[in-house]
């Protein structure tokens, strides 16, 4: 049986906004959440970017949903700080709360002023900061000397059962990569047959624990309006990495999306005002194997769709 989830964007809903979307979302039948973790938006249109682990102990406080972040640890963030964040939060809610980790974007990173690595240094470094998050989780003190330094670090609020690590994973190789390491996988809506091998991939280097997708989609009351909408927001989100990866400002962003067309953004983006058309969809992402699908609607108004959704697409799907 698949949960269906609601995806709290913090790049383009103020928190105190966001939080009343969530709160309305689980009204609305929505099973779970996840939030993302982004210092700045992916564009000036968005407007948002409010800290989510403040936010995430006001969200799990006011539900009764689990919950997810993707967050990337070893340059905006050291280790030892997301494994206190995570010990928290789990030892607060506890089996409730669960991380998926990923190598970043130059977008939120550069704010160090430290440079941003190589890809394959990246992914060294996350996998530094996971080993490191999950021994201190497991009540280790830790020392460590590479991409990344802990010196003595220990964890001394704990959960009793500690969150899962989850990878983040777009491509079929980060797949197979995080099957090395990961309690899940979680990765973001394409083509059904490149999502096939994104969970194939996973599944056969010996992943564990589940898989989830987060689907982008744009939903109005008229397809122009809902295409005006994900144009509006979600434009500067149809790049492919390294480009996704490396541009490093909202205005970078806006500059090489000036251009998008709508066939672009519907390759990234589910938009229809057909809720059985979504609903569909949905149920196609379902059948592949995902147990879990959070739903993002790429609009700044969240409540129209919480309330379509609820009353007309979540109970269709499997």
């Amino acid at each position: 049986m698949t949960t269906y989830g609601f995806h709290s964007s913090h790049e383009q809903i103020h928190p105190a906004e966001l939080l009343k979307a969530v709160t309305q979302a689980e009204q609305a039948g929505f099973g779970a959440a996840m939030s993302s973790d982004h210092f700045s938006p992916w564009s000036e249109r968005q407007g948002q970017s409010g800290f989510a682990w403040s936010w995430l102990g006001a969200a799990l406080q006011a539900t009764n949903l689990p919950f997810g972040v993707v967050n990337a640890p070893g340059q905006r963030y050291h280790p030892a700080i997301i494994a206190q964040a995570i010990g928290t939060l789990g030892a607060m809610f506890p089996e409730r709360f669960w991380a998926a980790l990923g190598t970043g974007e130059a977008s939120n990173e550069h704010i160090t002023g430290d440079r941003w690595p190589r890809k394959e240094l990246r992914t060294r470094r996350l996998r530094e900061c996971v080993d490191i998050i999950r021994a201190m989780l497991a009540g280790e003190e830790v020392s460590h000397d590479g991409l990344v330094t802990v010196d003595r670090a220990r964890l001394w609020t704990r959960p009793e059962v500690p969150p899962k690590l989850v990878g983040a994973a777009v491509s079929v190789d980060t797949a197979r990569w995080c099957a090395e390491w990961a309690d899940g996988l979680i990765t973001v809506g394409g083509p059904v047959d490149h999502l096939r091998e994104v969970i194939g991939a996973y599944r056969d280097a010996g992943g564990k624990g589940k898989v989830a997708l987060q689907v982008h989609l744009s939903w109005a009351e008229s397809d122009d309006e809902a295409m005006a909408i994900a144009h509006h927001q979600w434009r500067s989100n149809v790049f492919s990495p390294p480009v996704s990866w490396d541009l490093d400002t909202p205005e970078l962003f806006d500059v090489v999306s000036a251009d998008v067309s709508a066939e672009q953004i519907a390759e990234v983006v589910n938009v229809s005002s057909d809720l059985g058309w979504h609903a569909a969809r949905i149920n196609e992402y379902a059948d592949l194997g995902f147990e879990e699908i959070y739903l993002h609607h790429v609009g700044q108004e969240q409540a129209p769709f919480i309330d379509a959704f609820g009353a007309k697409v979540l109970p269709q799907l499997r």
